[in-house]
C-alpha cells in the first residue's frame, strides 16, 4: 500500500508515452531538463524543507524518496503514511515537501527522480545536527583552601558533530585545559568533556568560574554551566592611624583592618607585648582601639592579632606621641633656611660683578690722540695735525682708557 500512488503514476505513464504519439514527442523534447535540489541542514526536532525544481517542465512527474528509497511525494499524491511528512508545493516546475520533528534517523540522502526517457534524478542530502544537552560542572568541593590544587570537569552529551568545551574565570578564557571526545552508543552523537585545573589562592573566593558549551545548532547562543568558588584562607592585617601625626592631649583611633574567610572575629589589641596598660583611656570597640587624651607615656608597639579557623596573622603599628608646641613650630616658616637662601644669592651677586670686571679689564680699548703724537706744542689745531703726520716716529705715546 505504501506504494500505490508511485506504482500507478509510473504505470500510466508508461502507457501514455506508449500509446500517444503526441506525449511521447514532449518527453523527448524534456530529454535537456533535469531537476535541481539543495542539501538541507536541520537541528534534531526542527522542520526540513525539500524543494525540487524544474525550470521548464513540459508536465512530466517529479517524485521524492527518502534514503531507503521509500516513495515520499509523488507529484501532489502521498505515497509514505508519516504524518511528520507534508505537501509544501506541488506544480509541474516544482515539488516541495517538509519533514517536521526530525530526528538522527532522518538523515541520509534524499533523491528527486523526474520522469522523463530514461528517468532523471538529483541528490539532496539532509543533515540533522545533535543539539548537545546542558553541560554539567563536576570536581568541586566546598570550602577549598587557599593552595589546594582544584580540578573542575565539564560534561556534555548528545552533540552531533562534536561540540566546543571553553573555560572562563573571570570573564577570561582559560586556554590550559584537556578535552576528550567519546562516541555516544547510537553510534551518532558525542559526549565530549573538558578538565581545567589550576591552583586557587585567596584572590578565587567568589569568583565564578564558566563552562561554556559552543556549537552550531545553538544558533550563537551558547549553553553554560557556572561554578562560584568558595576559598578559605588566613587573615590579612592592617592597622590604620585615624591620624599621622598623634598629639599629646588628643584622641586616637586605630582601626585593625582584618580579611579573612572565615571572617576573624574579634581581633585582639596588645601593647609592647603585653595587655594594654590603662583600659580606662584605651576603649576596645569591635576592629578600633581608641585612646582617650595621649601622653607621652602612649607611646609604644600596639599589636592587633586577627584569627580564624584556617590560621592567625597580626600587625604592629608604633605610636609616638608629639608634643602639640613642637608641631606647631614645625609648621611655621624656617628663618634659618630663607637666610640661608639670601646669602647665597647675595655671594653669587657679587662673585659675578668681580669676574665681569676682570674680564672687561682684559679686554680694555686703546686708541692714539693727536696730543699723544707731540702736538701739545703746536699753536693751533692745523699745526698740530702736520706736526703729528710727521713725528709719529719719535714721539711719545699718550694712552687713554676706556672702561
Amino acid at each position: 500500500m505504501k506504494y500505490y500512488y508511485s506504482i500507478f503514476f509510473i504505470n500510466v505513464l508508461w502507457v501514455s508515452t506508449l500509446t500517444i504519439p503526441g506525449v511521447i514527442r514532449q518527453h523527448q523534447g524534456s530529454q535537456g531538463q533535469f531537476p535541481l535540489t539543495q542539501n538541507v541542514t536541520v537541528v534534531e526536532g526542527g522542520t526540513a524543507i525539500l524543494t525540487c525544481r524544474v525550470d521548464q517542465n513540459d508536465n512530466t512527474s517529479l517524485q521524492w524518496s527518502n534514503p531507503a528509497q521509500q516513495t515520499l511525494y509523488f507529484d501532489d499524491k502521498k505515497a509514505l503514511r508519516d504524518n511528520r511528512i507534508e505537501l509544501v508545493r506541488a506544480s509541474w516546475h516544482e515539488l516541495s515537501i517538509s519533514v517536521s520533528d526530525v530526528s538522527l534517523s532522518d538523515e541520509g540522502q534524499y533523491t528527486c527522480s523526474l520522469f522523463t526517457m530514461p528517468v532523471k534524478t538529483s541528490k539532496a542530502y539532509l543533515t540533522v545536527l545533535g543539539v548537545p544537552e546542558k553541560p554539567q560542572i563536576s570536581g568541586f568541593s566546598s570550602p577549598v583552601m587557599e593552595g589546594d590544587l582544584m580540578q573542575l570537569t565539564c560534561k556534555t552529551s548528545g552533540s552531533k558533530p562534536a561540540a566546543d568545551i571553553r573555560w572562563f574565570k573571570n570573564d577570561k578564557e582559560i586556554k590550559d585545559v584537556k578535552y576528550l571526545k567519546e562516541e555516544d552508543a547510537n553510534r551518532k552523537t558525542f559526549t565530549v568533556s573538558s578538565t581545567l585545573d589550576f591552583r586557587v589562592d585567596r584572590s578565587d573566593d567568589g569568583v565564578a568560574v564558566i563552562c561554556r558549551v559552543d556549537h552550531e545548532s545553538l544558533n550563537a547562543t551558547p549553553q553554560v554551566a557556572m561554578q562560584v568558588l568558595e576559598i578559605h584562607y588566613t587573615p590579612s592585617v592592617k592597622i590604620i592611624p585615624s591620624t599621622p601625626f598623634p598629639q599629646e592631649g588628643q584622641p586616637l583611633i586605630l582601626t585593625c583592618e582584618s580579611k579573612g574567610k572565615p571572617l576573624p572575629e574579634p581581633v585582639l589589641w596588645t601593647k609592647d607585648g603585653g595587655e594594654l596598660p590603662d583600659p580606662d583611656r584605651m576603649v576596645v570597640s569591635g576592629r578600633e582601639l581608641n585612646i582617650l587624651f595621649l601622653n607621652k607615656t602612649d607611646n609604644g608597639t600596639y599589636r592587633c592579632e586577627a584569627t580564624n579557623t584556617i590560621g592567625q596573622s597580626s600587625a604592629e603599628y608604633v605610636l609616638i606621641v608629639h608634643d602639640p608646641n613642637a608641631l606647631a613650630g614645625q609648621t611655621g616658616p624656617d628663618h634659618a633656611l630663607i637666610g640661608g637662601i639670601v646669602a647665597v644669592v647675595v655671594f653669587v651677586t657679587l662673585c659675578s660683578i668681580f669676574l665681569l670686571g676682570r674680564y672687561l679689564a682684559r679686554h680694555k680699548g686703546t686708541y692714539l690722540t693727536n696730543e699723544a703724537k707731540g702736538a701739545e706744542d703746536a699753536p693751533d689745531a692745523d699745526t698740530a695735525i702736520i706736526n703729528a703726520e710727521g713725528s709719529q716716529v719719535n714721539a711719545e705715546e699718550k694712552k687713554e682708557y676706556f672702561i
